[in-house]
């Protein structure tokens, strides 16, 4: 009998115990659903890379799901992730913000994280990189670089901050330059991207700057071939063409998975539910690698006015 009571009190310990642990607001296990692939050497591959530096730091158990692009494939893995005691979920994209809005109130007790947006709740939040200053930067290196004046942006969607941020930059460095502007309207239309790209071509466009995942690689390759400039997106891509990319905007996801991470465990669980934005300042945008053919007065210029916005919050046209 005695023993039989030990054994229940075991039991209830554990049960306790495991409970207590899940319920603590602290990180447990990750989640991460993509798109895409995380083998597309760009964007999925910054989440999968964001992912493992949760794992590593804080460790913690991590799970990912590709082409995870449907209501049905989404409640799917949740639910799979749920069993997995993981209560924080990164959905690496904008189409995750209303998703997440159709089930998270069944899982109060999963925070669920993804990218540009508004739609928020009181476990779902927003983070997005404030990516104007990035794209300002990459404006004025991209004037500064055109011999032929007149530069271009294959954007993604008429939102993208850093679309306008390039024009400002550019026109801040030459009031004179040709800034040329399209959207493919998807993150991976290849065919449409090489149609923009032959189009400014066209109008003697030599500094390209590719601004999406999907299209960025071969628009980058195709610039590289013609001998003509391109700026990086995302990744640092100075490896795809020392004499081709000039410089790259790099968005550090791994920076900020784990931030958002490490505040989980700060706030014990409660992720401020609503819209984060991310900046220089947080140490997950920066500038890439330098190619060699920038000259060394327009290269410290560019840093200059980097360090500068890091430590004012103010871009050098609000200076003036």
């Amino acid at each position: 009998m005695k023993k039989g009571i030990a054994l229940i009190f075991i039991v209830l310990l554990i049960i306790t115990t495991s409970c207590s642990n899940i319920s603590d607001g602290k990180v447990q296990n990750v989640g991460l659903l993509v798109e895409g692939t995380i083998h597309d050497q760009t964007w999925g591959k910054k989440g999968y890379m964001g992912l493992l530096s949760i794992k590593e730091e804080l460790d913690v158990n991590v799970f990912f799901k590709e082409g995870v692009n449907t209501q049905l494939a989404v409640n799917a893995a949740v639910e799979e992730f749920s069993k997995q005691n993981v209560n924080l979920i990164f959905g690496h994209s904008s189409i995750y913000g209303k998703y997440f809005s159709e089930i998270n109130e069944s899982y109060p007790d999963i925070e669920f994280v993804y990218f540009n947006g508004a739609t928020k709740d009181d476990n779902i939040t927003s983070i997005n990189f404030n990516s104007h200053a990035m794209g300002f930067f990459a404006g004025m290196i991209a004037s500064a670089m055109s011999n032929s004046k007149s530069v271009g942006v294959i954007g993604t969607f008429g939102w993208q901050p850093e679309v306008d941020g390039f024009y400002e930059g550019a026109k801040y460095y030459n009031p004179d330059v040709n800034v040329e502007i399209q959207y493919v309207n998807s993150w991976d239309n290849v065919d449409r991207a090489f149609d923009i790209y032959e189009q400014f071509n066209n109008k003697k466009v030599d500094v390209y700057y590719p601004a999406g995942d999907g299209f960025n690689i071969p628009v980058l390759n195709k610039v590289k071939e013609d001998g003509h400039y391109a700026i990086g997106y995302v990744s640092d891509q100075h490896e795809l063409g020392e004499s081709t990319v000039l410089t790259s905007t790099v968005q550090h996801v791994d920076f900020l998975y784990l931030a958002v991470a490490n505040l989980m465990n700060e706030k014990d669980g409660d992720i401020p539910g609503g819209v984060l934005e991310f900046d220089f300042q947080d140490g997950v945008i920066s500038m890439g690698t330098f190619s060699d053919v920038v000259p060394n007065d327009v290269k410290k210029e560019i840093q200059s006015a980097v360090k500068q916005y890091i430590d004012t919050g103010k871009l050098p046209n609000e200076i003036r």
